[in-house]
């Protein structure tokens, strides 16, 4: 899939191996995981079949996103941006959520 970013900070982290924001490293090493993870998938549904990952559509004001665990603290929210010929992700933040 195609991935995007809604700021700079989280491109960085994504592509800068010395760059950790003010992000805990084992967060920062999951989160390049899973967007090597993300680019490799064919579409959103893929992500729903590997139950590890905990992938799911947010509720209420964020009911237009959805996120996916980094671990047991942090999470990668995101929003599927519809197109064609296939989907594309928007990285949104990571948050805490403890």
């Amino acid at each position: 899939m195609e991935v995007s970013f809604a700021n700079d900070e989280l491109e960085r982290l994504a592509h800068d191996a010395k760059y950790f924001a003010a992000y805990p490293h084992p967060a920062v090493k999951k989160y390049r995981m899973r967007i090597q993870l993300i680019r490799a998938a064919v579409d959103e549904r893929d992500f729903y079949e590997m139950k590890s990952l905990h992938f799911e559509k947010l509720k209420g004001k964020r009911k237009h996103q959805r996120s996916m665990k980094l671990n047991d603290q942090w999470r990668l929210v995101m929003e599927i941006k519809k197109g064609e010929p296939k989907n594309s992700v928007l990285i949104a933040s990571i948050e805490d959520y403890h």
